[in-house]
């Protein structure tokens, strides 16, 4: 998954700044598990309590409140905290799709650009694959060049298949 939940521009540290911008700890409490609560209502009280005592304390106390929020929250998915990622990393088409659609209420574009996507991978080791089979009797590795290319063309399309068909559950989440 590309850096996006540990990214500062992303969507835990968004809550995690509105949180402290509104006083308000629930606004970030959704990103991290019902265990991880206690521990992120006590960074938030203690980075409150730090941001009195000036603008450097304040940026040493968000950015440990950013770290803890998206460290609780990684590990909920299983994943490694591996620090802080800067703004405006490339994370794809197809994140900011998803958040478009999820902002306008609509999966239209989010769903133009995934059929875009798979299409165009369908087609590449589809078209691989027909190439090395006008070759495929010429020999042995020529025929195995094939053989890779369609079983590997095989194999992705079940992948891709068992991804979509997969029910969501919150263990198997990326951000």
């Amino acid at each position: 998954m590309p850096p996006h939940c540990d990214s500062l521009d992303g969507p835990v540290v968004t809550a995690a700044r509105q949180a402290l911008e509104g006083g308000d700890v629930d606004q970030v409490l959704p990103y991290v598990p019902e265990e991880g609560e206690p521990e992120v209502r006590e960074a938030f009280s203690l980075t409150v309590k730090a941001r009195t005592f000036g603008r450097d304390a304040q940026e040493v106390a968000d950015r440990w409140f950013f770290e803890t929020v998206v460290r609780v929250h990684r590990a909920r998915e299983g994943a490694p905290f591996t620090g802080l990622k800067p703004a405006g990393l490339d994370v794809g088409p197809v994140i900011p799709a998803a958040e478009r659609a999820l902002d306008a209420g609509s999966a239209d574009e989010l769903a133009v650009a995934l059929c875009g996507i798979i299409r165009e991978q369908v087609e590449e080791r589809h078209g691989r694959a027909m190439a090395l089979k006008e070759h495929a009797a010429e020999g042995v590795a020529a025929a195995r060049a094939f053989v890779e290319a369609s079983l590997g063309l095989q194999v992705w399309a079940h992948h891709v298949y068992k991804q979509a068909i997969a029910v969501p559950h919150a263990s198997t989440r990326r951000s």
